[in-house]
């Protein structure tokens, strides 16, 4: 998939001087290089006049094709295909990198909101005490609830009023999602502000767990609207989702502390090459 996306820019680059044909050219397929589609592609895009540039990358020049049809030289001549997956993810980026709010309260259930559980009264009964990372399970029980209402219930009602099947687009979707991921942050830091106070003035008396629950709903309802964009089928949606995770991967680490020999306890950290390496 990259090296696709590497080969319609510099296709593009090499063919920068050509003049791109006009609206109602656009549709001639003998300028264009449009074979059927191969591989895993779900669906064939059309050829659009969005990013314009691009479209170079797929316009068929001298001696561009073998006589079987395939092109002479890939990084030279590109399909179609290939230059509308490569607009798609470079349409969605902005969506993407506008949510990276959202990707900020969603990843601190497993991070602050743990730490701030570890220091809280969890004991649920007389015998029972919930692990603190186990308290993430609130907002996946959040959309759980969430989504058949949304579907059921809010949908038909908002498409009366937009006259939209979805009820909201897409990107309204999202920009609800951040706005209860800010609103989950914002919640977070009161509660954190509480609880310190009242640490500071019963150190041996915790508040319960059940003050977390207003900020992981938040995050839960956050991430149930954003649902629908990141898991929805699209070419260059998957690649830009894989992308994004190897980028978080290298980032994570965990650390405990396990006893060996002689030590009390040694710190053990798991995460990317150069952070063991250190």
């Amino acid at each position: 998939m990259f090296t696709g996306m590497a080969q319609v820019f510099v296709a593009a680059c090499k063919k920068r001087q050509l003049k791109l044909p006009n609206d109602t050219e656009i549709l001639d397929r003998s300028k264009f290089y449009d074979p059927p589609v191969k591989g895993f592609s779900m669906f064939k895009l059309p050829l659009t006049n969005q990013i314009r540039f691009l479209n170079k990358a797929a316009m068929i020049w001298d001696n561009d094709l073998k006589p079987d049809g395939s092109p002479v030289n890939k990084w030279r001549l590109c399909s179609v295909q290939q230059v509308e997956e490569l607009k798609c993810v470079l349409k969605t980026i902005p969506i993407w990198a506008s949510a990276i709010v959202s990707f900020t309260s969603m990843t601190q259930q497993g991070t602050f909101t743990v730490s701030q559980a570890i220091r809280l009264n969890r004991h649920f009964g007389s015998k029972f005490e919930i692990p603190a990372s186990s308290l993430s399970v609130i907002s996946l029980l959040t959309v759980l609830l969430f989504l058949p209402i949304y579907d059921r219930i809010l949908v038909p009602a908002l498409r009366k009023i937009t006259k939209h099947e979805g009820g909201i687009t897409v990107l309204q979707k999202i920009g609800i999602g951040i706005v209860f991921s800010v609103i989950s942050m914002v919640v977070a830091g009161f509660i954190e502000r509480e609880r310190r106070y009242m640490a500071n003035l019963h150190p041996y008396e915790p508040v319960s767990f059940v003050w977390l629950v207003p900020q992981l709903v938040l995050i839960g309802l956050c991430e149930a609207l954003m649902l629908e964009f990141f898991n929805r089928p699209g070419a260059g949606i998957g690649s830009l989702k894989f992308f994004y995770f190897i980028c978080c991967a290298q980032r994570y680490h965990y650390k405990e502390n396990v006893p060996k020999n002689d030590n009390p306890s040694v710190n053990v950290e798991l995460g990317s090459t150069s952070s063991a390496s250190t």
